[in-house]
């Protein structure tokens, strides 16, 4: 009976929901590799989220949060940030790639762009389109808003908030929302205050929301469930965050 079940549900995935498109695009010469989902039923003006992926690259996560919100109507492209033959095989490779691209942030900003108009390809309206972004990939949110990119709204779930000092802070028209764990410790005291300086300053319309006793990739199952690690899954936190990101786009989009 379990089987049968099983079997009937797998049918209803397929028929009901679109699935999980691999594309290619370039940089120039790099070749990058994505997903998008075309909703089989869509919302009214075809709204778009593009999401990007944390410090390893493409995971499961991303593919799983793309499944989602198509589900839900929504035209999703999952971003490929690093390119074909630069995907991290480790840890320490990750933090490389990542911290290149948290360093010349216009690069960053630049193969968002390029993943905004794959998005846009697929049928999504550019002028109803968020970026949502875990861990690394919020941080590229955030450069997404700070980039003047032509989307409504920003999400960071778990992401650096930081930015070089030296750069101008300049007024923000996306909306901000951050997702962040209350014992995150990647994060400093001093980061939070000076992101949210910068949130005021910038005259963003902005919110960051705090969940108790949620490190690090709180959002991500594959995590594990040890704080003392520094990053671990919180599966209260992740079903609030997940909602306060529905009622975001709700009213952005």
């Amino acid at each position: 009976m379990k089987i049968y079940n099983l079997i009937i549900l797998s049918l209803i995935s397929t028929f009901c929901f679109a699935q999980l498109k691999p594309i290619q695009y370039k940089d120039g010469e790099q070749l990058l590799n994505g997903f998008q989902i075309r909703p089989k039923k869509a919302k009214k003006e075809n709204p778009g989220i593009l999401i990007l992926p944390a410090w390893k690259g493409i995971d499961q996560l991303s593919k799983d949060t793309a499944q989602r919100l198509s589900n839900l109507g929504y035209y999703t492209f999952v971003a490929d940030i690093y390119g074909e033959g630069n995907y991290p095989k480790d840890a320490k490779e990750a933090g490389e790639r990542a911290g290149f691209y948290k360093k010349d942030y216009e690069q960053y900003q630049k193969r968002i762009r390029l993943a905004l108009e794959e998005l846009t390809k697929s049928g999504a309206n550019s002028e109803k389109t968020v970026v949502i972004g875990y861990c690394f990939g919020g941080t590229g949110a955030l450069e997404a808003a700070r980039g003047h990119l032509p989307v409504k709204g920003v999400v960071s779930f778990h992401g650096g908030l930081g930015k070089d000092s030296a750069r101008i802070t300049e007024n923000l028209s996306a909306k901000v929302l951050v997702c962040h764990g209350a014992d995150d410790p990647y994060e400093s005291s001093e980061e939070i205050a000076a992101f949210q300086k910068e949130m005021r300053d910038a005259k963003a319309d902005w919110q960051m929301i705090y969940y108790a006793n949620a490190v690090h990739s709180f959002t991500n199952p594959e995590s594990g469930t040890d704080n003392s690690k520094g990053a671990a899954y919180n599966e209260k936190a992740a079903k609030r965050s997940w909602e306060h990101l529905l009622v975001f786009l709700k009213e952005v989009l």
